[in-house]
């Protein structure tokens, strides 16, 4: 279809957007009055089940269904989508004896789907229907019913597929906030199906994973003179130094600070030894811990730099803020 510029209406668009959203938010909130008791069973079902949730939809429905196992699988629940004309040639072997199918249809008459309902029904699968329409094929067929009815699309034709497919996406947002409630899924559970996230990389992120290491760690020894420590601050670059004695256990640690202070009271630094100007017994974290940890213990102590060491307390790493700000797990 041709378009011309001149014929077009901004204030329309204005109302025909704030119309899609009034009708939008109408169809979801419909669907508290529609959720029930089969809403907990399928929820039951879904805790309870040994096989995985498989989600079916044709068109715009298969789309939400995609979206529907992926917020599954991410949120505790093993889930997958097939695609209903697939099944019918061959990928009906993804589906096994216990699965559970979550099947999506607005009419509930979608072809592909009717096709392949006699051969889950073979399979003891349980069938949970995801319509609009109670008296659909796909609603007899199926064990439990979830309704998705919506009163009117959003599409000014009453046609495309718009509040039904928000109300379906909102009904599949339910189950899993269920489901991952009744599990008691956690940030940590999260963060292990999110490892290349920001909340991942927060959550399982270690100390060993972020901190320095080897010869880009600044120590030096208890009798170390004072214009060495500083130069050993200055290569390093982390603003900090430790002092170990010769076991490489950490005796204390010295930092830009720690200058400051010294200067601010006039001690004369030029004979002075790591020992004698250092802070004893500092902050040290074990390089198992997790990064979080030193984010912690940096905000609880006001400090910017934290010491690392192994199991036999010997010095192993450092770490300073910038560290973990490049790592993103703050």
């Amino acid at each position: 279809m041709s378009f011309d510029p001149a014929k077009y209406d901004p204030a329309r668009a204005l109302a025909l957007a704030r119309t899609t959203f009034e009708i939008e938010a109408a169809a979801v909130l419909g669907l508290k009055a529609r959720v029930g008791p089969q809403f907990a069973q399928a929820v039951l079902l879904m805790l309870s089940g040994q096989g995985r949730v498989v989600v079916m939809g044709m068109g715009k429905s298969g789309h939400v269904g995609r979206k529907i196992a992926a917020t599954l699988a991410s949120t505790g629940t093993p889930a997958l989508f097939v695609h209903p004309a697939e099944a019918s040639h061959g990928d009906l072997g993804m589906v096994a004896p216990g699965d559970i199918v979550l099947a999506i249809s607005n009419s509930g008459e979608v072809e592909e789907l009717a096709v392949i309902l006699p051969a889950l029904k073979r399979l003891g699968v349980t069938l949970v229907a995801m319509t609009g329409r109670a008296e659909s094929t796909l609603a007899r067929h199926a064990d439990i019913v979830l309704s998705s009815a919506v009163d009117l699309e959003a599409c000014p034709l009453n046609l495309a597929p718009t509040a039904s497919t928000t109300a379906q996406m909102a009904l599949g947002d339910a189950l899993a906030v269920a489901l991952l409630d009744a599990r008691g899924f956690r940030e940590e559970d999260f963060a292990r199906s999110h490892p290349g996230g920001a909340l991942g990389r927060k959550l399982l992120a270690h100390v060993s994973d972020v901190m320095r290491t080897g010869d880009a760690v600044p120590a030096v020894g208890l009798q170390t003179g004072f214009p060495e420590l500083m130069r050993e601050m200055s290569r390093k670059g982390l603003g900090a130094s430790a002092v170990v004695d010769d076991e490489r256990r950490v005796r204390g640690i010295f930092t830009d600070g720690d200058l400051r202070r010294l200067i601010e009271k006039g001690v004369d630094l030029r004979t002075s030894k790591a020992v004698d100007v250092m802070h004893p017994g500092p902050r040290t974290l074990r390089a198992s811990a997790l990064a979080v940890e030193a984010v912690a213990l940096m905000e609880q102590y006001s400090i910017t730099s934290v010491l690392v060491i192994d199991e036999d307390d010997r010095l192993c790493g450092a770490l300073n803020s910038n560290d973990l700000l490049r790592a993103k797990v703050i």
